[in-house]
Order: structure tokens, then sequence, then C-alpha cells
């Protein structure tokens, strides 16, 4: 996919696409909206995330307005479980790596719920499988494993993760 490609998808009120590098100031305020600031992820990292590993970053927008109004942005690495330094130091990224770290899936509130999150991350796979990825690792908070388990991830249990004084749980995917 190139970032001027939109994905097909069956709902009229947004489209999918890959993230352009205009698009950091839009994904750090989603963010802001969508996490706590301890969790949030800054607008230079945000940048940095852009620019190293856009093939791996899905964006949603209104069809109308074309505004963003949600996104999953991830990182890739050989290793087999999210850490905390991978939210935060972007040189962690190995465009080579056989697994795809999910740093964030962020919806603005006023279209949760509308199978947003669903329809992206569906995409989100299938096109980190076509890259030759093998799993999708991430983690959530306790309340969001159901949410995720439908969306294809098994639970791992209770991470390591400490990341903004959360208790996580580690998901994972399998792509092959």
């Amino acid at each position: 996919m190139k970032s001027c490609d939109y994905i097909e998808c069956a709902d009229e009120r947004y489209k999918l696409r890959q993230v352009r590098s205009d698009d950091a100031q839009a994904a750090a305020a989603i963010e802001a909206i969508c996490f706590p600031p301890s969790e949030a992820c800054t607008l230079p990292i945000m940048k940095e995330r852009i620019a190293l590993a856009s093939d791996a970053f899905l964006v949603a927008v209104e069809r109308e307005t074309d505004q963003m109004i949600g996104f999953i942005n991830a990182l890739c690495t050989d290793e087999k479980s999210l850490r905390d330094e991978l939210f935060t130091d972007t040189r962690l990224h190995d465009p080579t790596g056989k697994n795809v770290m999910i740093c964030s899936v962020s919806v603005l509130p006023q279209y949760q719920k509308q199978g947003i999150a669903r329809e992206m991350m569906r995409n989100f796979l299938g096109w980190q499988k076509k890259l030759g990825k093998q799993q999708a690792i991430l983690t959530c908070v306790p309340g969001k494993v159901k949410m995720y388990e439908k969306f294809g991830f098994t639970d791992l249990g209770e991470s390591k993760s400490s990341w903004g004084g959360e208790k996580w749980h580690e998901m994972c995917c399998v792509l092959k």
C-alpha cells in the first residue's frame, strides 16, 4: 500500500489509508484525547514513528471531511514481548523484524463503538501479514481484553509492562 492509497471498506462514513508525513499533529491530538497523559505518545515521538514506521501505521479518516478520526500505529522487531521502551525509543524499530508491536489503537470518542477499531484492526493485520510479519503483539488494560479477543488476539496474561503506572495484559495475534 502506498501512502496515497485508500483501502476500500464498506462503511460510508470513513475510509482507511496509510499515514502521511503531515498526519503527526492530528495523530498526537487524538492520542492525547484517548489516553491519559502518562500513556499518550508525544508529538516528537509520533513524528518519529511516522518517519520510521509508516508501513506499520494505518489511519481512519472521515469521508466527508478527510479528517483523521482514528489510527493504529506500531513498530516492528524480532522481540516477542512488548516492552515499555518501545513506546518512547523509536530506534528499537527494525523494519525487517518479524513481529509488529502495536503501540496504540485510538479512535476519537464520538466515533467509538461503531466498528471503526475493528475494521482498522482487520485491515491492519491483513496488511502486516502481507508484509510477512508473523505476530502482532499489544498490551491493553484489563477492560479491553474482550474487545481484542474479538479482533483475533489471544490473552497471554498480565504483562511485565508498567507503562503509565497501569497494569496491562499482553495479547498476541498469529499472522501466519
